[in-house]
């Protein structure tokens, strides 16, 4: 017998699904240039991620326990798990070509695979056997982190450090723990009759309909959304005028710096910005970006610099 759907656990994945829209298409922006907005090293973007993947992973588990607390199901078990190593391998390969070194080794769909097999054993059990387990595995990184677990062969535990950067990262160890939180909390809200209540709950409004649908169509909007976006985005990018990415990462690295000597952001910002104009101007900047390792070059960025120090709102002449 197929297991009850429940509308508000639809809605809360659509939620989740349009969450993780708005994260990549962030990403995307800032990737081709078009904003500058910390997504890969900000504080708040790295919480807001996190928060995402969380969720995907709490409610896998919550779907789990729905789905087999009675009996496990093997047959609906398998397919599930097969079509999601299947669509996380799919990411593995299509990343790979497109981010070379940076490709997705073991990512969200990897670790909802592997979190559904370490799931296996506390399905069907009291909700406070997986809740000790999820305790267990969420904690793991703390006090069982080794340089024994460093490398490819073993990223796949959370266990140590990884020799590779990645569009996307998230091991067993912590993360299979909010799926063994999901489950417990599901099973949880069944001994205290809460998904009684909370199945009555149509949310059959437009937007809640909507959501539904996104909900119940996670897995397809998750390998087809971020593509689409980085095609938009790369397209716009291509047939709009050029951005200048190098001389962006110039005047936020140089102020930076700057800051840490003067602490004053806005000449800061204005000094670098004078230097990038006059380096433009008379043509340095484009050497400089050809061989950034000239010492001639960066002799005269520095004394360029050092002038609109004094005077920020110096111009470049005007070539005539």
């Amino acid at each position: 017998m197929a297991a009850k759907r429940f509308a508000v656990l639809d809605v809360a994945r659509g939620l989740a699904v349009i969450a993780m829209v708005i994260y990549h298409f962030s990403w995307d922006l800032y990737w081709f240039g078009f904003v500058d907005w910390p997504v890969a090293e900000g504080a708040g973007w790295k919480t807001f991620a996190g928060m995402i993947a969380g969720s995907f992973l709490l409610l896998a588990g919550v779907s789990l326990d729905l789905a087999h607390h009675e009996a496990l199901r093997w047959r609906s078990f398998w397919r599930r798990f097969f079509l999601i190593a299947a669509a996380a391998a799919g990411v593995t390969l299509v990343t790979y070509f497109t981010f070379g070194s940076s490709f997705v080794r073991f990512g969200i769909l990897h670790c909802i695979a592997a979190a559904s097999l370490v799931a296996l054993p506390f399905i069907g059990r009291p909700f406070w056997v997986a809740l000790i387990a999820a305790v267990f595995l969420l904690t793991l990184p703390l006090w069982a982190d080794s340089p024994a677990f460093d490398g490819q062969i073993w990223l796949w535990t959370g266990l140590g450090t990884p020799d590779f950067g990645s569009v996307d990262y998230v091991p067993l160890a912590p993360w299979a723990g909010v799926t063994l939180a999901g489950l417990a909390l599901s099973g949880a809200f069944r001994q205290r009759e809460t998904w009684d209540r909370l199945g009555r709950l149509s949310l059959s409004g437009r937007l809640g309909r909507t959501t539904q649908l996104m909900g119940r169509h996670s897995l397809a909007i998750y390998l087809v959304h971020q593509p689409v976006l980085y095609g938009l985005v790369w397209l716009v990018a291509s047939l709009g005028p050029e951005l200048d990415r190098a001389g962006d990462a110039f005047i936020s690295n140089c102020a930076s710096a700057c800051q840490d000597t003067l602490g004053t952001s806005e000449i800061c910002t204005a000094a670098c910005t004078c230097t990038l104009d006059h380096l433009k101007a008379d043509g340095t900047w484009t050497l400089l970006v050809t061989d950034p390792a000239d010492q001639s070059l960066r002799t005269r960025m520095n004394d360029q610099y050092l002038l609109c120090l004094a005077d920020p709102e110096q111009r470049p002449p005007v070539n005539r």
